[in-house]
């Protein structure tokens, strides 16, 4: 894709810009903060322009960049700003509907002075709201009184009198309080939680940086095309390299923000924190401290990712750490040399597994667990040996599964949102000789093929296919190609995700200064093809829909792409020509369906699940909730919210070096694999899959 913009138009833009220094890996202290800020700076113009430029030129809609646009961009961005509209007022909001039309104009001429305007709007009122909000904490409160609160932001209207707005945080107030209660909390320690809350809120929104305002800006922008097309800030972009090429350099440790404080949440094995073992999961960090630095900075109320910026740097270095322990008792300081580190978690990892089948013998099951497609790409690039990706994961898991005379590989891609689109292709091409394995439209509607060309496979085996509705993107295309290849079986929830496009990065200085630029103005994710399987249907929308469905609660969840604002269409191209490997057939697809029901309808674990799909339903469709105490707790109590969210979108907490969980569910996947390996001998397809395939023309 041809991205670097003309000379006359770099010349025009760029004026007197002062370009970001150093890395993407922009330090806490070198970020200039909104508040400080008197307005858009000059290098705000030359990105927002650049990404108009881009999106306008390479985005597969070509979609028009007018009053449409202008609107979902507008509205997406006080979206962001203020979901449940505690903030603004209808005043604020007539203010600012000035330029509900003509954001597309302002964003073309490269000027985001409407981002400015809202955001210090918010700030002002923040600070306007908080002694008011800091004393509804303090009074007491009528839990008896029959009212609602509503669930459903876009079902909110912004409040017309300052009465209006003081009921609406009052009832805000008043959730939070009864969902603290309900965790069984005293009354005053909940007081002091709400206090600690909202002085965060304040905090972090004085702390966004003019960088992170003009990704949110300019994200409500391109969101407006599709919901993947998206601007990363610097350091966002360097943070999305990390989590693609599965390294960076630090003490290994999973932190998340509690009431302003920064939280252990766990620990990445074999990582610097881990070796040294004075830090606990659930410990607290007050301060960070470097080792040429005499003096800690205090990180209470302080944002996540300036925590992680003061935290992170090069292996070999020193950081200090002041940490209150969860146990109680004296902080301590602990100071640990900084490592490499590998995300094993999110790499391939396999295990092989003994399970017993209902006709009395045992099976051997190569389980692995893939929660993303990585690759290295700046390893890649620069011809690094070794460099890490999925494919050579995948591939030497499968050589040990063969020497230990596995049955049946289990492939599992719940919760995989996708990656790189080569390692999918190339992870397909693991377990089929070769072929077509996914199509390519881009922009000017051309169709184009991507094939394995690599004969031979890692595994001629069985497979089963474990996916969600939170498999995604490259998981689809994997999926995908193994049911159209009919190589082996899709089982879980109903359809993966329906994520059905292709997005590249582009880098803004090298679409301006071209390949040789090294200062960072952030990347620009963009959408510019459309992928479709080798029978030529898109995942867009509908996603690969499963051979053996199992209840759950992500299937009945609103994560889809069909959930999302303006996502594309769905069609259809050409089927390619392709090898059809037989490993499963329509009739067996209906038995392996059936025997897996009846073993569910028998089940007492399947049956609570399918209570608990039922509740979450009901509670899914609210969009009110009572504020009364008894309606309150007996509606918490039924439905269990906040444990229902956290069972949907989170795995169950196993020890890191389990890699198999032995849940009720996943066992049932193990019984469909040994279901499938016997009606596949039945078809004596088991030894030599693929040797009696035949090509459709």
């Amino acid at each position: 894709m041809a991205c670097r913009l003309n000379f006359a138009l770099r010349s025009a833009l760029l004026g007197s810009i002062v370009l970001v220094s150093g890395s993407a890996t922009l330090k806490a202290d070198s970020l200039p903060r909104v508040s400080d800020a008197k307005g858009p700076r000059q290098e705000d113009r030359v990105i927002a322009h650049t990404v108009r430029r881009l999106v306008e030129r390479e985005h597969i809609s070509k979609h028009a960049i007018d009053d449409t646009i202008s609107q979902r961009t507008f509205d997406q961005f006080l979206k962001s700003l203020d979901s449940y509209k505690l903030y603004f007022t209808a005043q604020d909001y007539a203010q600012f509907s000035r330029h509900r039309d003509t954001l597309d104009d302002e964003i073309s001429r490269g000027d985001t002075a409407f981002a400015y305007e809202a955001y210090k709007a918010l700030l002002a009122r923040i600070a306007e709201r908080m002694p008011m909000v800091h004393e509804l904490i303090d009074q007491p409160m009528d839990f008896t009184v029959e009212e609602q609160i509503t669930l459903e932001p876009d079902l909110i209207e912004y409040a017309k009198t300052n009465e209006e707005l003081v009921d609406r945080w009052r009832k805000q107030i008043k959730f939070a309080f009864l969902s603290l209660r309900a965790d069984k909390k005293p009354d005053d320690k909940i007081r002091e939680q709400l206090h600690r809350r909202y002085r965060s809120v304040e905090n972090y929104r004085k702390q966004e940086d003019v960088y992170e305002l003009l990704e949110l800006f300019l994200t409500s922008f391109t969101s407006a095309f599709d919901p993947h097309t998206s601007y990363l800030a610097p350091r966002a972009e360097a943070n999305f390299g990390i989590l693609l090429g599965l390294r960076l350099e630090g003490i290994g440790a999973t932190l998340s923000p509690e009431d302003g404080v920064v939280t252990i949440r766990g620990l990445v094995p074999g990582g610097a924190a881990d070796k040294d073992g004075r830090i606990k999961i659930e410990d607290q960090i007050l301060a960070v401290g470097q080792e040429n630095e005499t003096e800690d900075i205090d990180v209470v109320d302080m944002k996540l990712d300036d925590v992680v910026s003061l935290i992170r740097g090069p292996a070999g270095t020193k950081v200090r750490l002041t940490i209150q322990p969860k146990v109680g008792g004296e902080t301590k300081i602990v100071e640990i040399t900084r490592a490499k580190i590998q995300l094993e978690d999110s790499a391939a990892r396999g295990e092989v597994i003994e399970h017993p089948s209902e006709n009395g013998r045992s099976i051997r099951v190569g389980y692995i667990k893939l929660p993303s497609f990585y690759l290295d790409m700046e390893a890649a690039r620069n011809n690094v040996a070794g460099y890490r990706s999925t494919t050579t994961d995948m591939r030497a898991i499968l050589d040990d599964f063969r020497t230990k005379s596995i049955d049946v590989v289990v492939l599992d891609l719940g919760k995989n949102g996708g990656g790189s689109l080569t390692e999918a292709i190339d992870c397909t091409g693991l377990f089929i000789d070769r072929g077509p394995v996914v199509q390519v439209k881009g922009s000017t509607g051309k169709v184009m093929p991507y094939l394995d060309e690599d004969a031979g496979v890692a595994w001629s085996g069985p497979l089963v296919v474990m996916t969600d509705k939170m498999s995604a993107s490259a998981s689809e295309i994997f999926a995908g190609a193994i049911k159209d290849y009919n190589r082996g079986i899709v089982v879980g929830d109903p359809t993966t995700h329906g994520k059905g496009t292709v997005q590249t990065m582009v880098e803004v200085n090298q679409a301006l200064f071209g390949p040789a630029a090294k200062n960072s103005l952030g990347a620009l994710k963009l959408t510019i093809q459309q992928f479709y399987l080798p029978d030529g249907r898109s995942t867009q929308l509908e996603g690969v829909s499963a051979d053996v469905v199992l209840p759950s609660i992500t299937a009945n969840a609103d994560i889809g792409e069909a959930d999302l604002d303006f996502a594309l269409p769905v069609d259809q191209v050409t089927p390619q020509p392709h090898m059809d490997y037989r490993m499963v057939d329509s009739a067996m697809r209906i038995e392996l369906q059936q025997r897996a029901s009846d073993r569910m309808s028998r089940s007492e674990d399947f049956d609570k699940l399918l209570r608990k799909i039922e509740s979450f339903k009901i509670m899914k469709d609210e969009k009110y909730r009572s504020l009364k105490e008894t309606e309150f707790l007996a509606r918490r109590a039924e439905f269990n919210l906040e444990a229902e969210e956290e069972e949907r979108m989170n795995e169950t907490e196993i020890p890191k070096d389990v890699i198999f969980d032995p849940k009720f569910y996943n066992l049932e996947v193990l019984n469909i694999s040994a279901d499938y390996l016997d009606l596949l001998s039945k078809k004596n397809l088991v030894l030599n899959p693929g040797l009696k395939s035949t090509r459709r023309e």
